[in-house]
């Protein structure tokens, strides 16, 4: 009984000649779902990329920030950082960390920013030949020599 119902449904289909329709459809909705979700996988990549090259570069900042010159300090005269200490400091971090990046140093020596270059690769936009999308966090310490500054 149910197959000659579904007989009769499917020869009533092809007269009307909607014929593979309803494969159509479905292989449009799969495209258009797999680019959704490549998006969403990518751009979430991407995104916790930037974000991590951001903790990055606040953690080489304060790295270098910790390099104090002993000399002025000892003797009293200013609380400045160690500019070679703190540039070495900071490029090791970011080698251990294995990303690029740039330290520079303020010339009163109290401020470091440091900038983090990294890459992200990609899973669903290969197919469209984006194969990285690159990032960059930035941070800045600034030397604090009494409660308050």
């Amino acid at each position: 009984m149910i197959v000659a119902v579904l007989r009769s449904r499917l020869a009533a289909i092809r007269e009307l000649g909607e014929e593979g329709s309803i494969s159509l459809f479905f292989a449009v909705i799969s495209v258009g779902l797999l680019l959704v979700m490549g998006l969403l996988v990518d751009g979430g990549g991407a995104l916790n990329a930037s974000n991590r090259a951001e903790s990055l570069a606040s953690e080489a900042a304060r790295t270098a920030g910790q390099q104090l010159d002993p000399a002025q300090a000892i003797q009293g005269t200013a609380i400045t950082i160690d500019p070679e200490a703190a540039q070495g400091a900071a490029e090791d971090y970011l080698a251990g960390a294995g990303v690029q990046g740039e330290v520079q140093i303020s010339d009163d020596g109290q401020t470091m920013t440091v900038t983090v270059h990294d890459t992200y690769h990609t899973y669903f936009a290969q197919l469209l030949g984006k194969t990285t999308i690159s990032v960059t966090g930035s941070a800045t310490a600034h030397l604090q020599t009494q409660a308050g500054d």
